[in-house]
């Protein structure tokens, strides 16, 4: 039997799969935050979340049909 899935359905199905793994994943991060159990300091935390957030916002990009990184050229002025 073929597969009669649309994009839209497929995008939906992994869409949404893969956004509550994340959200999982985030959440299990979270629980390190229990100093009784893990110890840490800022910049732990800011090198974490830093990273994350850039990463976020590489995904993000790849959504703007506008906004490309590819073709861009690095100039000191």
């Amino acid at each position: 039997m073929k597969n009669t899935e649309t994009k839209r359905e497929r995008f939906i199905r992994i869409a949404e799969s893969r956004t509550n793994k994340i959200i999982g994943m985030v959440q299990l991060l979270g629980n390190c935050s229990n100093a009784t159990v893990y110890e840490y300091n800022p910049e732990d935390v800011e090198k974490i979340f830093s990273a994350i957030e850039i990463e976020l916002k590489e995904a993000r990009k790849k959504f703007s049909r506008t906004e490309s990184t590819k073709g861009n050229r690095f100039r000191l002025i």
